[in-house]
């Protein structure tokens, strides 16, 4: 098991750059990250729901990463998120607690707050580990 996953590579390119996502701090028992909600918008405005679907997604995968440690993989196999509130501008931020750390399996909690600290959606996501 290593205590941090280098984050560096993975923010350089693909998704998480084009959202804006910047990876705060990553162990395995927790993931925290922000992104703006400008660029990530859907025609009328608010936070793109997809949008914060790739943020839970991407905080709960960097942790199971972390759990999960060297020569092994982690991959998201069930995404479940709801959310609660709209929001126009500013930043959110993820965070995601683990709620199952297993052999082949983790399983992370992830709350989505705006810049008030008000929650705006709850997710949870389990990915399967795998031998990379």
């Amino acid at each position: 098991m290593t205590d941090t996953v280098d984050a560096d590579a993975s923010a350089t390119s693909g998704l998480i750059a084009r959202l804006g996502i910047d990876i705060v701090s990553i162990t395995p028992d927790h993931v925290r990250a922000t992104m703006p909600v400008a660029g990530n918008t859907q025609p009328y405005g608010l936070l793109h729901g997809g949008a914060s679907a790739a943020l839970a997604e991407t905080v709960g995968s960097l942790g199971a990463m972390a759990h999960a440690g060297t020569g092994r993989i982690a991959v998201g196999v069930d995404l479940s998120i709801t959310h609660h509130a709209a929001v126009r501008s500013g930043m959110i931020t993820a965070d995601a607690v683990a709620l199952h750390r297993g052999r082949t399996v983790a399983t992370y909690d992830v709350a989505i707050t705006d810049d008030a600290g008000r929650r705006i959606a709850s997710a949870r996501l389990t990915c399967a580990l795998r031998d990379a």
